[in-house]
């Protein structure tokens, strides 16, 4: 009789942890990028009544038969599917469609991420985490950041003759030059500042040097817009009608996308069981600039400018699934009066 009183206690804890889950799941399903959770149960240990016999020359075989000690919680479960992308028109906001996660680190302005030549990655001074979460903003000093205020990681892009960004420095890079290329070996922090440094040129093209001293005069050229593409790139147009390359978001995937560790704040966190974060390989104009790696870029999803990730928690079936759990809750609890019931009129035979 005790057994069944503490199956059904077991039974109040476990369905008591799925309803904490329904209700996290219910909580946040207006949270941008939010992953849905998903309990399941599992028989716990079971008390031998009789053992099994195997057939004799009279009778035969007889089956084991055994008393169930309750249930327990198998596994807490993250549904990773991917959520509604909901436009937004605000030119910061990016999401990802399809596989992947953007890279936010914490740490150093200066810090970097060391992208090795099998595509993972390694930081000595940067705390890295990841995210499906592309409400992005920039702060005072034009750095790219999550809503926490971790800082975007992405590639650098060469066009042949600058670099942006290098040094904390905004350079122009021609956007449409057809020889850019990501430094691929390193991730560094984003920036979207107010102005670029641009070589000077007159209106015929030909190069400024206002001091005669053999070097080309910089400017500082006002940003007016600028848009993330497909591949990640933030392309910016200038003041001038000239186009330049601010840099590329770059992306992470993971061979166990369920095996990610939740912190909160919609970061994720590599565990035992998810594999190592894979970088998505920069830009590059042909082979050559790959460097000997191999373009991985077909197996992520598309960046969206103007779009953000929504929850995918399915309210209908969150609240069907609290309706199971809180009768199977009352259920149990019935096991228990019950129980307490007949201990009763066992109790009451001695009078």
């Amino acid at each position: 009789m005790l057994n069944s009183m503490y199956s059904g206690i077991s039974g109040l804890g476990a369905n008591q942890k799925k309803l904490d889950v329904i209700g996290n799941n219910v909580a946040n399903s207006g949270t941008t990028s939010f992953k849905s959770s998903s309990v399941t149960f599992q028989d716990s240990m079971y008390q031998s009544y009789r053992g099994a016999s195997g057939p004799g020359l009279n009778l035969g075989g007889v089956n084991s038969s055994k008393i169930g000690m309750g249930v327990s919680i198998q596994s807490i479960v993250t549904n990773m599917t991917q959520g509604s992308l909901q436009p937004t028109g605000r030119p910061y906001d990016a999401a990802v469609d399809g596989a992947g996660y953007f890279i936010v680190a914490k740490g150093p302005e200066n810090g970097s991420i060391t992208v090795k030549g099998d595509q993972s990655m390694e930081s000595t001074n940067l705390e890295t985490f990841y995210t499906r979460d592309g409400s992005f903003k920039v702060d005072s000093k034009g750095n790219l950041l999550n809503s926490n205020g971790y800082r975007i990681m992405g590639y650098a892009i060469n066009d042949g003759k600058n670099t942006s960004p290098a040094g904390g420095i905004v350079n122009y890079v021609d956007g449409e030059s057809k020889d850019l290329n990501a430094n691929q070996n390193e991730l560094v922090a984003l920036k979207i500042p107010e102005t670029v440094k641009k070589p000077a040129v007159d209106k015929d093209g030909n190069p400024i040097d206002k001091d005669n001293d053999g070097v080309q005069d910089i400017v500082d050229v006002r940003i007016q817009g600028f848009s993330i593409e497909n591949d990640g790139l933030i392309k910016a147009v200038l003041a001038d009608g000239s186009t330049t390359v601010l840099g590329q978001v770059a992306m992470a995937s993971f061979t166990n996308n369920e095996g990610l560790e939740k912190i909160g704040n919609n970061l994720y966190t590599p565990s035992a069981n998810s594999g190592n974060p894979l970088a998505r390989v920069g830009k590059f104009a042909n082979e050559a600039a790959l460097g000997g790696r191999e373009d991985n870029g077909k197996a992520y999803g598309k960046v969206l400018n103007g779009f953000i990730e929504m929850s995918n928690v399915d309210l209908s079936a969150q609240f069907t699934d609290m309706i199971v759990a809180t009768r199977s809750f009352q259920a149990c609890g019935k096991i228990i009066t019950t129980a307490d019931e007949i201990l009763q009129e066992l109790v009451n035979l001695k009078r």
